[in-house]
């Protein structure tokens, strides 16, 4: 028995990484888990069903529930197919974890239209694409009597509500899953779903030339290696449970055995002439607005030091 005994997860990208001990982790604690992943390499080159089928015959191995599945969750058909696995194979559907991801780095003046585009159709379309099928099963459920306690956890990034140098493709995706959640929530929550996300750091093939985590992948004394992508999932399989209700519409930040509520954006200084400004009004206006305002945080969401 455990916090999603009997609960049925599907976890995207959950062939390597992050979404791997997800999967693994939803079926410790008694879930049935579709594994979702395409296969392919980090920049989304090439497939192969192997990764997913990996996963789900550990978990299987191990006495639990999983079937694999290799649909790209960037085609909306493919988006509807592994939404459809979980109720087909499972009977139903009461978490869906968007994780898959790819990465094509690149500064802003050397990026192509395909690294642009390919990295915003499997970050923010697949999020839409499979929250958008998960959502209209839900909220035929509901209506017709048979309401789920669900939950939809999407992945940000502190790339994408932080910022990072090199990566405008995946920080925009990431923000706007960030945006994607904070607004799902407020449409879902009539329908007994709760929404948030995640804006982990971890060591895994997506991190590992950053050199702001590959420098840090040390263990302490405790032999506790702080960014080991395990850790990121305990969280997880707590918000996918029907213990985390009436949380929902956040971001979280979660490292090693950090986790972080972030805050958004919020309104900072400001000025009201009443009327409308003339341009050259506002050169003595703006810059001391700027001043008075909080700096932006640096990449692991901390103020920089005045």
């Amino acid at each position: 028995m455990g916090i999603c005994d009997g609960r049925i997860v599907i976890v995207t990208g959950a062939g390597n990484g992050i979404g791997r001990e997800h999967a693994l982790a939803f079926a410790a604690e008694g879930a049935s888990v579709v594994v979702n992943d395409l296969g392919g390499a980090r920049d989304g080159s090439g497939s192969s069903a192997t990764p997913a089928e990996t996963v789900a015959e550990e978990i299987v191995a191990k006495g639990g529930a999983a079937v694999a599945n290799a649909d790209d969750i960037s085609k909306w058909d493919g988006a509807e197919r592994l939404i459809r696995t979980a109720i087909d194979t499972f009977g139903g559907l009461d978490v869906l974890v968007n994780n898959a991801g790819i990465l094509r780095d690149r500064m802003l003046t050397n990026m192509t239209e395909a690294e642009w585009d390919s990295v915003i159709a499997v970050h923010l379309k697949g999020t839409f694409a499979t929250s958008r099928h998960a959502a209209g099963y839900w909220r035929d459920e509901s209506k017709a009597g048979r309401p789920r306690q669900a939950r939809l956890i999407n992945t940000s990034s502190p790339s994408g509500i932080f910022g990072n140098v090199g990566q405008t493709n995946y920080g925009a995706a990431k923000a706007g899953i960030a945006s994607f959640s904070v607004i799902a929530a407020m449409e879902l929550g009539r329908y007994g779903v709760t929404v948030n996300a995640i804006a982990p750091t971890a060591l895994t093939r997506m991190t590992e030339d950053l050199m702001s985590v590959s420098g840090a992948a040390k263990t302490d004394e405790s032999g506790f290696l702080a960014l080991a992508p395990e850790n990121i999932s305990p969280l997880v399989v707590w918000l996918g449970s029907e213990e985390s209700a009436g949380i929902t519409g956040r971001v979280f930040s979660v490292a090693g055995g950090n986790i972080v509520v972030d805050e958004g954006w919020v309104g900072g200084p400001s000025v009201d002439k009443g009327a409308k400004w003339e341009p050259a009004e506002l050169g003595h206006v703006i810059p001391d607005l700027v001043a008075e305002a909080a700096p932006n945080a640096d990449m692991f969401g901390r103020r920089p030091s005045a």
